[in-house]
């Protein structure tokens, strides 16, 4: 079994409220989970209105597939978000 998980940070440019940005975050997060069927959530700096801060997490049998969708989802988000990614990784768990 394999656990991966995608961190990416964003920078949200001209955004003034935490409405705003729980709008850029709910699309963004349902795209992903549609797209890729990952598992996503806001996991830092909730009352921030310019950093939203999402992580991905998918379970697989096989390091290249887990890797490969988490990397497709950062591409993605990368194309579709106008927002800046100012920061991302890619964390794989598991055992061969």
């Amino acid at each position: 079994m394999v656990i991966g998980v995608l961190r990416v940070e964003l920078t949200l440019h001209g955004n003034a409220s935490l409405k705003g940005k729980r709008s850029v975050a709910q699309s963004l997060k349902r795209k992903m989970r549609n797209k890729f069927n990952v598992s996503v959530a806001e996991v830092e700096s909730q009352e921030s209105h310019t950093r939203l801060v999402l992580a991905a997490a998918t379970v697989g049998t096989e390091w290249a597939h887990v890797e490969g969708r988490l990397t497709k989802c950062l591409n993605m988000l990368e194309a579709a978000s106008p927002e800046e990614i100012t920061d991302s990784s890619i964390e794989l768990f598991g055992a061969e």
